[in-house]
């Protein structure tokens, strides 16, 4: 069973996903974010480039956005261009994390300059976040996420998650869809929609028309360069995208949250209000459930398996490797039944941690070899039946290589969850590396005869270094101490220095 799990404070907000107490999803929100992704926004156009087919939108942000023509929608294109009928189209499958097999039609074969004009205002969804320097990613190819599907207000095509594999499942959700949407209003039918009654869907249906209303009506009256419309906050968010009947409880350590979360429910899904729960215990929400340590373990390179077994986690920015290990486990029959369960083990440990770090992109793992082929395949079908009922991303995996390795990718979504927490070491710049004392002892001998030479001394000098390099140099390089006395004619005094950094050091009289 699931727990959502809500920790509210003045500087942040977090909220944690747990499977039988263990942590299965985290998510955080500063109050200090400026979050504008699936924002909708009175645009006016400054920009038009069809160089590069791209217009720049001034949405009210530090920096204007980009608008490429292969986000522009179909019928914007019909409605602005003469001939636009015979225009190309792209598909893309990147909606929400979900899978889908369609997407919203966009053209990739006009000249941007027909559709828009410097000083025109147009509604506009951002669909990525800005990135250093580069203003946000827009797009004219709407979608409203809810709890069952996606709505497309101005994409008249249906697309269903390829996770639901019953065909008649597949038609009656289209059924429900081509008979409760507008015309000319398209959906994605979510992975969470399976099963789900047409009354559920339905309602899920009008709760989003009644968004796509209300930002409608906002546009006509809005000021240029403003927002009309924001996602939900992170704690309705998560319980939109995470409610299911496996979920027993949603709890949460603010009473202002708990009656938010209440009433939102009470409206997109009422029979699962009673599950919303105020913890008012002494101990902190994330403490009782041990949260944070959970999280810090997710940092590390190394799992461990309960067999004793691990798993190592190392990311570049090509890509994820992922090495299986026996560790201290033997097992108690024949080789490889030790090998298959600590692989068959590590396949469902490793999914939980490829969704729990949010890792995307290419993917390779080296399981344990194998020689038994039904062994690799049976390996391959567990690993992928467990993506398929425990990560929402789209992934692709493919069999086990003669090198006794699987590939895979998974669809990339924000940031990692290193990325969020953490930034590159000050001693070792992001390598995972240090030199060792012994090497930047030398580096501080020789920069230390090298200043002595260019600035010469007289008397007494006073020499401070970092503690690890004077423990070394005292210990196992004295004689260079006194050899540098010599050279110089000069008689030092060595001294240890915390504040100093490895590489430093410090000559004064």
């Amino acid at each position: 069973m699931k727990k959502i799990l809500v920790n509210i404070e003045p500087w942040e907000s977090r909220v944690a996903v747990l499977r039988d107490d263990q942590l299965e999803n985290i998510y955080f929100s500063s109050a200090t974010d400026n979050v504008i992704e699936k924002a909708f926004f009175k645009g006016t156009i400054i920009k038009v480039f069809p160089g590069i087919q791209t217009a720049f939108v001034e949405i009210g942000q530090e920096r204007a956005g980009f608008l490429h023509i292969s986000e522009v929608d179909r019928d914007l294109a019909v409605n602005t261009i003469e001939g636009a009928d015979q225009l190309d189209v792209i598909h893309d499958n990147a909606i929400d994390g979900d899978d889908q097999v369609i997407a919203p039609r966009r053209y990739n074969k006009a000249s941007i300059s027909e559709i828009f004009k410097e000083g025109q205002e147009v509604l506009v969804q951002v669909s990525k976040e800005p990135v250093g320097e580069k203003g946000a990613k827009l797009t004219t190819c709407f979608t409203l996420p809810g709890r069952f599907l996606v709505l497309m207000p101005n994409i008249g095509r249906i697309g269903i998650s390829k996770k639901i594999a019953s065909s008649q499942e597949r038609q009656r959700l289209r059924d429900i869809l081509e008979t409760n949407l507008p015309a000319g209003m398209g959906a994605i039918i979510r992975t969470s929609a399976e099963n789900a009654s047409e009354d559920e869907v339905t309602k899920d249906i009008q709760f989003l028309l009644k968004d796509w209303n209300g930002i409608v009506e906002k546009y006509k009256t809005a000021l240029s360069k403003t927002k009309i419309y924001e996602e939900v906050d992170i704690s309705l968010r998560v319980v939109r995208d995470h409610l299911d009947h496996s979920v027993e409880s949603i709890i949460t350590d603010s009473k202002i949250n708990q009656e938010r979360i209440y009433n939102y429910l009470k409206n997109v899904a009422p029979e699962f209000k009673y599950k919303v729960m105020l913890h008012d215990g002494a101990s902190k929400i994330f403490d009782l459930y041990k949260i944070d340590e959970q999280i810090d373990k997710a940092l590390w390179k190394k799992v461990y398996l309960k067999s004793g077994g691990s798993i190592i986690i190392e990311s570049t920015e090509a890509m994820t490797s992922i090495d299986v290990n026996t560790g201290r486990f033997t097992g108690k029959n024949n080789l490889e039944d030790t090998i298959l369960k600590t692989n068959l083990e590590a396949a469902r440990e490793i999914v939980r941690e490829l969704h729990l770090r949010n890792i995307g992109g290419l993917i390779v793992i080296d399981f344990i070899d194998m020689h038994d082929l039904k062994n690799r395949q049976k390996l391959v079908e567990q690993f992928e039946k467990h993506l398929k009922e425990y990560d929402k991303f789209q992934s692709v995996v493919l069999a086990v290589s003669e090198f006794g390795l699987v590939q895979m990718t998974r669809k990339r979504s924000g940031k990692t969850l290193q990325r969020q927490l953490t930034e590159p070491c000050s001693n070792c710049k992001g390598s995972g590396i240090v030199k060792s004392a012994r090497a930047e002892s030398y580096e501080v001998l020789r920069a230390i005869d090298e200043k002595l030479k260019s600035q010469p001394a007289k008397g007494v000098v006073m020499l401070s270094v970092h503690p690890e390099i004077f423990d070394f140099i005292s210990s196992v390089e004295f004689n260079s101490i006194l050899a540098l006395e010599g050279k110089f004619g000069i008689q030092i005094t060595f001294l240890s220095k915390p504040t100093l950094h490895r590489t430093q050091f410090e000559i004064s009289k």
